[in-house]
């Protein structure tokens, strides 16, 4: 028969006391609470409360390019029947999970009519930002929402 190692057996002893204090403070009820309406769990690859409020705010364009993974709206040319003059494309890019200011970017193109042909316009930066602010606060809505129910 052969002779325990006593070294062996307190190295054992504390490895297994050492694991299961640490599986122990992993049930302790004192986790923090994950903030799931902040960053929606979903099968998308981008925040989804920023992607529904995007999409509800340019419902009223034309989309050519929505790509729920990446994040991206591309809409055609919109032109405003009170403005025929006047046309608008925009992009949106939802860049993050969560729902933050910084991960939401729209860019806007503007052209006018000239002579029977479109030209190119300069887009004024209080444009696209009333638009991100339109959608943030959708968007947060949408979480408040999803909150309360």
């Amino acid at each position: 028969m052969s002779r325990l190692n006593p070294s062996f057996f307190l190295r054992s002893a504390t490895a297994s006391l050492l694991t299961l204090s640490l599986l122990s403070a992993c049930g302790g009820k004192e986790r923090p609470q994950a903030d799931l309406a902040a960053s929606q769990v979903t099968t998308i690859g981008v925040n989804s409360y920023l992607w529904r409020a995007s999409l509800d705010a340019l419902s009223f364009m034309p989309l050519t390019q929505t790509d729920s993974n990446g994040g991206v709206i591309l809409t055609d040319w919109y032109v405003n029947p009170e403005n025929p003059g006047e046309r608008m494309k925009i992009n949106v890019s939802i860049l993050d999970r969560d729902l933050r200011a910084d991960a939401l970017r729209v860019a806007a193109s503007r052209q006018v009519a000239r002579n029977g042909t479109w030209v190119d316009a300069p887009v004024k930066a209080a444009t696209t930002q009333k638009l991100e602010q339109i959608i943030l606060t959708k968007a947060r809505d949408l979480r408040r929402g999803a909150i309360s129910n």
